[in-house]
């Protein structure tokens, strides 16, 4: 126990180190871009800045309000700036490398001032550009009477956190891009930009309306509940998912606490967290109903899960011989999730850890 708590320290403060790395590199990119930019207004003042920085705190961001401080560069690229702030739990039980601190700021950083009110009088689709270069980002749903906007499928939570002079700042439920540490510096770097592309207006065909699961709502309860290492396999694969399930607009989800494969190779998580979706609404009443050994198709090629009986005085439900712990945890008109007791095991799983 005395050891545990004399680390407990170790975390924030490699953090913060990152934090400082990352920001050495933001420094360098804007002083070699000053060579060829002509000001076309004053910079935004120290002052304004802090008041930012502030602001971020008391609204609970503090992790965007340390990079943000730490970084007074990003305030001299733009006269003008909407900085969407990412809420602490979404990124502070993932391994950020310093270089992808870099690009989070930038991509979640428009060189414009846009109130709730601009946002919400946008089109729907509209692709904003960011300070990360030849990277959009699209308001991808927007209820007006509700006063509800998604960027990139990510709700803006917290919206006029801050609003003063030529700066608006907005609280986001997760980052406009998947922080998937094995394979994001792969698919950050090679891959199309995600949502928009970098010269269009439009978005491609795979994130319009129709597909009208709520990711981003999903995996922040899964986060709040605990089954962070399920919620960040989702997170990582979900593009992959959406592309392959156009049609996808009904989903039953079986989440384990413990997701043993979240360090595996990229296309390894990717067929685990199919293996525990099906493309179906069903709810825990729905599957009792079901006859053993019916199968349920999931959105893993090829691999079926099976109702194998219940188990206990409880009478509760197995799939797959694993039982479903918290049936109906949470659900909406599009979507139920079930609690296990453990994850689904896959045999190609199974091969690579013996």
């Amino acid at each position: 126990m005395a050891s545990c708590c004399n680390r407990w320290w170790q975390a924030p403060v490699y953090f913060t180190i990152s934090i400082f790395l990352a920001f050495t590199a933001i420094s360098t990119t804007f002083h070699s871009n000053q060579k060829n930019a002509i000001p076309t207004t004053r910079p935004i003042g120290y002052e304004l800045q802090l008041n930012v920085s502030l602001a971020l705190r008391r609204a609970g961001f503090n992790t965007m309000a340390i990079l943000l401080h730490v970084s007074p560069e990003i305030f001299l690229s733009s006269p003008n700036l909407t900085i969407f702030a990412i809420k602490d739990s979404a990124i502070s039980d993932v391994s950020i490398p310093p270089w992808l601190l870099k690009d989070l700021v930038l991509y979640h950083t428009t060189p414009s001032k846009l109130k709730m009110d601009d946002l919400l009088k946008k089109p729907q689709g509209s692709c904003l550009p960011t300070l990360r270069r030849q990277r959009n980002i699209a308001i991808t749903k927007i209820v007006a009477r509700q006063r509800l906007i998604e960027i990139n499928h990510v709700l803006v939570s917290h919206p006029d956190v801050f609003l003063d002079g030529p700066i608006a700042v907005h609280g986001v439920l997760g980052p406009f891009f998947p922080l998937d540490p094995p394979d994001v510096n792969e698919r950050w770097n090679f891959s199309k930009p995600p949502i928009c592309d970098s010269n269009s207006a439009s978005v491609p065909d795979l994130f319009k309306p129709k597909n009208r699961v709520e990711w981003s709502r999903i995996i922040q309860l899964l986060r709040t509940k605990g089954f962070v290492s399920f919620a960040t396999g989702l997170h990582s694969s979900l593009q992959r998912i959406l592309e392959d399930n156009l049609d996808l607009t009904n989903v039953t989800i079986f989440a384990p606490q413990n997701l043993t494969v979240l360090a595996s190779s990229s296309l390894l998580l990717d067929k685990v967290v199919r293996f525990h979706i099906l493309p179906r609404r069903l709810t825990y009443m729905e599957l009792t109903s079901l006859p053993v050994r019916t199968l349920l198709r999931t959105l893993a090629p090829g691999q079926d899960l099976e109702v194998t009986g219940k188990v206990n005085f409880m009478k509760r439900l197995l799939v797959n011989g694993v039982e479903i712990a918290a049936p109906d945890m949470f659900s909406s008109e599009k979507f139920v999730v079930h609690g296990i007791s453990q994850a689904f095991q896959l045999n190609e799983v199974l091969d690579k850890l013996m």
